[in-house]
């Protein structure tokens, strides 16, 4: 067994204690609804402010998508072919073995220790550094935020913003720890810092790595989008650049690519354009003063295909990692992205990791969810999450088609399947339903001694104050079946 399937097939019994551990952290809850809030409050300001037509905005990035999604595989040749011709290798990687692989030979061929990258969460969900580690070849991040967790061995914490769980202070205590920096916390000087740090690594590197933002298949190119610089020079003062893209990340023309660029800065950070945005069709070309000498795109399957192929999970496949789901979920902003034990987090992670990842492993990650809706609400390329959520919490329940990877493995809660069956029975009988909520409101008190020591209630009642059924019953029953069966 390699070690990513190792890693995948962990079992995350202990998710619940790394929920419990985030929760009692007041630091990291106060960091993250900070950062939360200043994300939404910019993203509406600008949507107002700025855009005529936000809304239709959003269907016509829905329809880039899926029309790309629909004809991906001729999509995927016609890139290849352009690319080939534009001097750019295209390499193709069913799974993160093979991404990693081909990743390591390159360097090897190259003789190259040190790889400098770029920020991709496609090099996360293959865990490209680990693997690279244990062969001898280092992978120095040089976006901020990723240097940042990288000097304190942690994953990212969010999808746009790696770091966003620590304040300027917590960072300036990092610099000083493990930069032998002068102890800072204002924000200019902590990127001085980093900028000095990593201008030495950028000095005489050989390979640069990235992910792809979209990848344009009438003209061979991809789009990288970024804000602090250090992409581009990841790009393009190596000798070889090395690009892992999601298959999924193609698009027909500039002009779709146009339209998702539209919508992703103002969805991440609320602001209109990103400081660059680096279109790559080539390698260095004779006469051409910087850009590198080889350019390699890997196309990572791992699963896509699969998700792909099926008629309701498909649209998830049409995310262009804004994160804007993850900044405006309830949960995330309570509990931050390490507690979902996951390379995505958040509504959109709860909806991929389970298919990526395998729904045995990552089935428990659809539990984090309210169903309050908002992400669903906010999606630039409107993505039904919420929707999709309900639909892997059946599939996870075995009530499902069964067709999602490694569903075939689980073994249905018993338990869970008589009491909902249960349930099932009163709720869609009045008469059952009136007499239920009757004996709620007559031994609801007792209940809520009791509830401890009772087997059924103990954990829910746990985090949760049984409901206090008060004034005129019979006419609330009638409320609430006008409700139910109206």
């Amino acid at each position: 067994m390699s070690d990513i399937q190792a890693h995948s097939n962990q079992t995350h019994s202990n998710y619940e204690e790394e929920v419990l551990q985030k929760l009692s952290d007041e630091q990291l809850r106060k960091n993250l609804k900070s950062c939360m809030t200043t994300l939404k409050t910019n993203r509406k300001n600008l949507i107002t402010t700025r855009f005529t037509d936000w809304e239709g905005l959003r269907k016509k990035g829905r329809n880039v998508k899926l029309k790309a999604l629909s004809q991906l595989d001729y999509l995927l040749e016609e890139f290849e072919k352009n690319a080939t011709a534009n001097g750019i290798k295209i390499h193709w990687a069913s799974s993160p073995d093979d991404a990693n692989e081909i990743i390591y030979n390159l360097a090897k061929q190259k003789n190259i220790t040190k790889i400098l990258k770029g920020k991709s969460m496609a090099s996360e969900e293959i865990h490209l550094n680990a693997y690279l580690k244990k062969k001898g070849v280092e992978a120095v991040e040089t976006d901020l935020g990723e240097l940042i967790i990288q000097l304190i061995d942690e994953p990212p914490v969010h999808i746009v913003a790696p770091a966003i769980h620590k304040n300027r202070y917590q960072i300036g205590e990092i610099f000083k720890n493990k930069l032998n920096a002068p102890l800072e916390s204002e924000p200019e000087k902590l990127n001085n810092i980093a900028r000095v740090h990593l201008r030495k690594e950028f000095k005489d590197f050989k390979m640069g790595l990235s992910g792809v933002n979209f990848a344009i298949a009438k003209e061979g190119a991809v789009w990288l989008i970024e804000n602090e610089g250090n992409g581009r020079m990841s790009t393009t003062a190596c000798d070889v650049h090395v690009a892992i893209c999601g298959i999924e990340k193609i698009v027909e023309s500039f002009e779709d690519a146009s339209i998702l660029v539209s919508l992703l800065a103002p969805s991440a950070v609320g602001a209109p354009i990103t400081a660059y945005n680096n279109i790559i069709s080539s390698p260095r070309k004779e006469g051409e003063k910087d850009g590198p000498k080889e350019v390699h795109i890997i196309m990572l399957d791992n699963h896509r295909s699969n998700i792909l192929a099926d008629s309701k999970f498909y649209r998830a496949l049409s995310c262009i990692r804004c994160g804007t789901c993850l900044n405006h979920c309830p949960v995330y902003d309570k509990i931050g992205g390490h507690a979902y034990l996951s390379t995505y987090p958040g509504p959109i992670g709860e909806v991929i990791s389970p298919q990526l990842f395998g729904l045995k492993q990552y089935g428990y990650m659809v539990n984090l969810c309210s169903l309050c809706g908002r992400c669903s609400e906010v999606c630039p390329v409107q993505i039904p999450l919420a929707e999709l959520i309900r639909d892997l919490r059946s599939e996870k329940a075995k009530e499902g088609r069964g067709l999602v990877y490694a569903s075939e493995h689980i073994t249905p809660n018993k338990k869970e399947q008589q009491a909902m069956k249960y349930f099932s029975m009163v709720a869609t009988s009045p008469k059952q339903w009136r007499f239920a909520l009757k004996f709620v409101h007559y031994f609801g008190n007792v209940g809520k001694v009791f509830a401890p020591l009772i087997p059924g209630l103990k954990q829910w009642s746990k985090y949760r104050d049984l409901p206090t059924i008060n004034g005129n019953l019979d006419s609330k029953v009638k409320q609430l079946q006008g409700v139910i069966y109206e």
